[in-house]
């Protein structure tokens, strides 16, 4: 089953959040309307809407409501991107160039602090105090993952533990984030909400080692970017960590650096997919993929609960 139809009784509703999204970046100043605009036509999966709106689904739900808690997490997400791909000096994203590559690193800093500034102009509007909470903790928590990220960049020396830490604040925490806010907003039961938010976060953790088994193994055209690219741009991630437990291995990645010809950074490649780094990625991305599952086992049953599972099957079972 393709993703949108796990969630197409949701079309008419996610319509209203693309419209409201257009409608919160449309600046004044035409250089922020242009890039911004830029940037959410290139598309996306909307995870963290779809999350919103499911979660909400469970309590009382209200679009006109939960929109504004939807279009603040993808807000949020937008931004990091934004500075993600200043950090990683990317010129694509999703196929197209990227707001840095089409205009600059000042205008796309400043793009991403405006659409981070505008997911908490319309998170006001939601007059709940423990979703406001829980969206500030996430965006302190994201600023710091990205911190961490510049850190991390050709650091060969990091450990598994350091990983995990990072992905659960670019990723997981997010998309945590969206399914609590989304229960909070239509006032799910308590019992409830934490079973949603451990959900998400476990969804979000295996859906980011689904990714960074994909910079290895997926084709340009399935990654809108070469493959192999975090690595090069410096990010050290789960395969790798595994592949460097061989020596030899160790010593080739260590020479990775951001100008390497690109024949000798796919000899790389070759080496690491040699290995059992993929597989053994692969069997923590399912244990993630198993914990989401279990965390929303005991749900009231309906069809998003049937959703959730089932989109948490597909972001954890991506073909490759």
């Amino acid at each position: 089953m393709k993703l949108k139809m796990m969630y197409s009784f949701l079309n008419s509703d996610l319509e209203i959040i693309e419209k409201t999204l257009e409608e919160t970046v449309n600046a004044n100043t035409s250089i922020l309307r242009d890039s911004s605009l830029h940037l959410l036509k290139a598309g996306g999966k909307r995870i963290r809407p779809i999350f919103v709106l499911l979660a909400g689904q469970i309590g009382q739900y209200d679009i006109h409501v939960i929109k504004k808690a939807a279009v603040a997490l993808e807000l949020i997400h937008m931004a990091s991107l934004v500075h993600d791909d200043v950090i990683d000096d990317s010129d694509l994203r999703r196929g197209q160039p990227t707001i840095k590559a089409k205009w600059d690193n000042k205008v796309a800093m400043y793009t991403g602090d405006y659409i981070f500034a505008k997911s908490l102009e319309i998170m006001s509007e939601l007059k709940k105090p423990a979703a406001h909470k829980v969206l500030a903790d996430t965006i302190v928590e994201v600023c710091i993952g990205e911190i961490q990220q510049i850190k991390d960049k050709y650091y060969f020396e990091q450990n598994v533990r350091d990983y995990f830490r990072r992905i659960k604040r670019k990723t997981a925490l997010l998309i945590s984030a969206s399914s609590l806010v989304g229960a909070i907003a239509s006032d799910v039961e308590e019992k409830h909400q934490k079973k949603l938010h451990k959900f998400g976060y476990y969804v979000g953790m295996s859906y980011q080692i689904i990714d960074d088994i994909l910079d290895f193994v997926g084709t340009e055209e399935e990654l809108g970017k070469p493959a192999g690219g975090d690595l090069l741009q410096g990010n050290i991630t789960l395969p790798v960590l595994y592949a460097m437990e061989d020596e030899g291995i160790r010593k080739r990645v260590s020479t990775v650096h951001e100008e390497m010809d690109r024949e000798e950074l796919l000899e790389i490649i070759e080496l690491i997919k040699s290995t059992d780094a993929i597989d053994r990625s692969m069997k923590i991305s399912n244990a993630y993929l198993q914990k989401a599952l279990d965390a929303i086992a005991d749900l009231p049953k309906g069809r998003s609960k049937t959703a959730l599972i089932n989109i948490a099957k597909y972001l954890g079972k991506r073909k490759f």
